[in-house]
């Protein structure tokens, strides 16, 4: 990442956190995922539609996370834009999995997230219809 002197502290740990996170999440690091996590973290997921399910806390965070690590081993985020200002970021993907018959799939998305005492409080998660 490459540190622009105009961005202000915040916004610069901010871009860092979710740098992290977005890896962490790439490497299938349930750990990792995690402690990058507030306690009292909020996940929106996109599916099911219309509107997702909504996880609070820790543990019932902690559980999305382990089943869709276990259950999409060769999934993949691609981070195509990423934008912060202060505590809040927005990152554009591109999300790719492998079906059972070996096919390959993608969608687009954005995540908005709220950054609370260097931790994600928040990930709330949109696709393009």
């Amino acid at each position: 990442m490459k540190t622009d002197p105009t961005i202000d502290f915040l916004t610069r740990a901010t871009l860092a956190i979710i740098e992290q996170f977005n890896q962490a999440v790439n490497q299938h690091d349930l750990e990792l995922t995690m402690a990058l996590m507030t306690p009292d973290c909020i996940f929106e997921n996109t599916f099911p539609p219309p509107d997702g399910e909504r996880f609070a806390g820790q543990s019932a965070v902690r559980q999305f996370w382990k089943d869709f690590f276990e259950t999409s081993k060769d999934a993949q985020f691609e981070f195509e834009d990423i934008f912060a200002s202060g505590e809040r970021a927005f990152v554009r993907w591109l999300y790719h999995w492998r079906n059972p018959d070996g096919s390959t799939g993608h969608i687009r998305g954005v995540d908005i997230f709220r950054i609370q005492d260097g931790k994600v409080a928040e990930k709330l998660s949109y696709v393009k219809g």
